[in-house]
């Protein structure tokens, strides 16, 4: 990938830029005093609200802004690919009320509360894996392996298949601009679950699919379409927020001693203190498209234009939230918009503060002193969903 360097970032800012995607945070506080709303022609244009107040607003207002393109880049369909709607992240209502309804047990507080043994066990077996070694990719080692065994349990599927699940995902998000990787990641997602349809009608199991294929709407059995996106959609959404939200705060504390002994010695405080990773290093960026022309905080929009919901900068708006730019890991009042707001907000949140705490408390209780390693390579991926892709790190004598 390519592109000319950004000159202006009010008219032609790129969320693709190396520079943006490894520090964004000036870039937002400089937006916000310039050009609160944003706008570039690049990636199929778009545009950015970087104001707390303007993406929730976006977010609420369902009857000028559709939920049925959510990615954050324009990418132009080929026809070579297999497409496949993602319900209920990309549908607007009525179908989303439904499609919403139907999953939201599955992460609801009794069932992720039975998923909590597994994930601390598995977080476990991880760290044996390298703690001897007194180094490991914090990234690629332990944070991306956690959510995507967990979404695989809920799914019925197998979790060997980890890997393969990961590069599909990686595909359809991180590498979205590519259109080789973005069909062959869907495409891969679309025929393997396919298969699991077939055979959930064949032997229904405890499971997200097997329940979707035994529900009906209105009399009416979920059409197959549907349960398959919602699958792919589970796999998409859980795996690699989940992971670069873990990530972001082994980042965190790696780079930030004190945050680290304090959590250490007033393990109490974690609660609190993830919901302030959550704020600070939100991960997710959605996007909108404008149905009928419209004004938001003076910006005239057009019906047919592309907007990002920043929820990362958003959770970085002084004016909705004090030392907006500091970490403060008790920081009492926090309503912060990590998992989105207004009707689309993250059904899986449950799911997501669970593992995020769980995989940040074994981690500080297997190993409360740790850095990034010397002369290691950060790497951070970015565009619909920022996060670490590689963390080397080390402790230990």
């Amino acid at each position: 990938m390519t592109s000319t360097p950004v000159t202006n970032w009010t008219t032609d800012y790129d969320i693709l830029d190396p520079d943006y995607v490894a520090d964004p945070y000036p870039i937002w506080d400089d937006l916000r005093g310039e050009c609160p709303i944003a706008h570039t022609d690049r990636w199929g244009g778009s545009w950015m609200p970087t104001r707390y107040d303007d993406v929730a607003a976006i977010a609420h207002d369902v009857e000028h802004f559709s939920s049925r393109q959510v990615g954050v880049l324009g990418v132009v369909d080929d026809g070579a690919g297999i497409d496949i709607p993602l319900p209920p992240i990309d549908a607007d209502p009525p179908v989303h009320t439904w499609a919403r309804r139907l999953i939201l047990p599955w992460f609801s507080h009794a069932r992720v509360d039975s998923y909590e043994q597994t994930t601390r066990d598995l977080c476990n077996r991880l760290i044996d894996g390298f703690i001897e070694s007194g180094r490991a990719d914090a990234a690629q080692d332990y944070a991306q392996q956690i959510p995507v065994r967990i979404i695989a349990l809920i799914l019925g599927v197998p979790g060997e298949l980890a890997d393969t699940f990961t590069g599909w995902v990686r595909d359809v998000l991180e590498f979205a601009y590519d259109d080789n990787r973005r069909n062959a990641g869907r495409d891969g997602l679309v025929g393997f679950f396919l298969e699991q349809l077939q055979h959930r009608r064949d032997n229904p199991g405890d499971d997200l699919i097997s329940e979707l294929l035994q529900a009906d709407v209105d009399g009416a059995p979920v059409p197959d379409l549907h349960i398959l996106g919602t699958a792919a959609l589970t796999l998409i959404a859980g795996v690699d927020t989940t992971w670069s939200g873990i990530g972001s705060a082994l980042w965190h504390l790696a780079t930030h001693d004190s945050d680290r002994r304090r959590l250490v010695a007033e393990p109490e405080l974690l609660p609190t203190a993830i919901e302030e990773l959550l704020r600070a290093y939100s991960p997710v960026t959605m996007a909108r498209i404008v149905v009928d022309d419209v004004e938001v905080g003076g910006c005239p929009m057009k019906a047919g234009d592309r907007v990002l919901l920043n929820f990362p900068a958003a959770n970085r708006d002084p004016q909705a939230f004090e030392r907006a730019d500091e970490v403060v890991i008790d920081r009492a009042v926090n309503r912060h918009v990590a998992f989105g707001v207004g009707i689309h907000r993250c059904a899986g949140s449950n799911l997501a503060r669970m593992e995020l705490r769980v995989a940040v408390q074994e981690w500080l209780r297997r190993i409360p002193e740790f850095q990034i390693a010397t002369g290691g390579d950060v790497t951070w991926a970015g565009g619909q969903v920022r996060g670490p892709r590689t963390l080397p790190v080390s402790f230990g004598a």
